[in-house]
Parts: structure tokens; sequence; C-alpha cells
């Protein structure tokens, strides 16, 4: 792949974890900053659509999901951390 020039938002601090966006050879190529070795790639028209959506609330309803929950018993923690000596 060829040297791409990675830019983040400005609102995003010195820490490594903002998303990070090149484009090369009419490409968008999209990273997370603290693990720059997954890389997405897509296009400008895509990634206007998906923004445009985005915006517009089309995948709202996902963050409606639910995610089981697992109880994990006492002595199962207690022996975890007795384990890792914490």
């Amino acid at each position: 792949m060829k040297q791409l020039n990675w830019q983040k938002s400005s609102f995003s601090g010195e820490e490594a974890n903002c998303v990070e966006i090149a484009s090369a050879d009419d490409l968008l190529y999209i990273r997370e900053s603290d693990d720059p070795t997954a890389v997405v790639t897509t296009t400008p028209t895509k990634l206007a659509a998906w923004l445009h959506s985005a915006k517009a609330g089309e995948f709202d309803h996902f963050t409606a999901l639910k995610v089981p929950t697992v109880e994990i018993p006492q002595h199962v923690l207690e022996e975890a951390v007795r384990i890792l000596g914490r």
C-alpha cells in the first residue's frame, strides 16, 4: 500500500483514541488511531451516503438492541482475583 497522509479531526486531542482518514486513488481509508493496522476502505460516495443515513437516524434502532448480561457468582470473581494476584 502506498504511503497515506492520515488526518484526524481538529476536535481530537493528542491521545490515540480517534478516527483517522486518508485518501488515495479515489478511495477513502478509515482507521482507529489506537489500532492503525485495522483499515476500512470505501469511496467518498458511499461514506457520504452512510453519514447522511446516520444523521437521519436510520441506524438508531441498533441502540435499542438488548445485550444479554451474565451474572458472575461472587466466588468466581474472588477466585479470579486470587489467581491474578490482585
